[in-house]
């Protein structure tokens, strides 16, 4: 089943149904509508040119219930682009349960996934040999100023307030429990962030299960109420 436009246009909605139930706050571009976006001049690019806002996929899947991602990335930076200097990043992420990225590592992006709201995080990690296939060795990661030592394969659970280290070069997957988090129509939602060195999507990532297509096609299947972060239109005149 192709990913569709309704499927993102209801995802948002959850989204900000769930954050607003967590009494979280979006910037103020996460409430924009597509003719403010549209009417945004130059002074916004750093919106643009960062992938700042709203970004839901299906990674290709055509599954997205089950391998699909719903976040918000609130600050980026830009690789090589002295204009962006920033050298972190931040996002919120909606994990229903079960729902989860396909498992994947990054080459050099380092980050904190953190259980924010709701009910708990499950993260599963594995650490890669120097080809970059999982490896079978045990490791030692950063649990909230704690190091552990892990077994490839483990699955940690994060309760609300609880983080985890991933660095670079670790496979790992994360998704809301089942029986656990916000109700909404019978789906339990939790809400996570994570903290991280500058995300560079197309160029960081490195995907483990024969699909990992970041920014699928979209089946216009009806009218658009969000843009997503890769799908802004340039700015037509500046207002500074």
């Amino acid at each position: 089943m192709e990913f569709k436009r309704s499927d993102i246009n209801r995802s948002i909605d959850l989204a900000k149904e769930v954050i607003k139930h967590f009494d979280m706050y979006l910037p103020p571009f996460g409430y924009w509508t597509c003719e403010e976006c549209r009417r945004a001049g130059k002074e916004y690019d750093e919106i643009r040119n960062c992938m700042l806002g709203w970004d839901v996929t299906d990674f290709g899947s055509e599954d997205f219930n089950n391998i699909g991602r719903t976040l918000f990335t609130v600050r980026n930076g830009k690789l090589k682009n002295p204009f962006y200097p920033k050298e972190y990043a931040e996002k919120i992420l909606i994990d229903p349960e079960n729902q989860r990225a396909p498992a994947h590592y990054h080459r050099s992006k380092r980050e904190d996934i953190i259980c924010r709201k709701g009910g708990n995080i499950l993260v599963q990690l594995t650490q890669t040999d120097e080809d970059g296939n999982p490896s079978k060795k045990s490791f030692l990661v950063q649990k909230d100023g704690c190091t552990i030592k892990l077994a490839a394969g483990s699955i940690l659970r994060l309760k609300p307030g609880e983080s985890i280290n991933i660095p670079p070069r670790t496979i790992h997957q994360f998704w809301g429990e089942e029986g656990t988090g916000y109700e909404i129509d019978g789906i339990r939602y939790t809400v996570s962030s994570e903290i991280s060195s500058v995300c560079d999507d197309w160029n960081d990532n490195v995907f483990l299960e024969g699909y990992g297509d970041r920014f699928p096609d979209i089946e216009e299947n009806e009218e658009r109420r969000y843009y997503l972060c890769n799908e802004y239109p340039a700015a037509i005149e500046s207002h500074l």
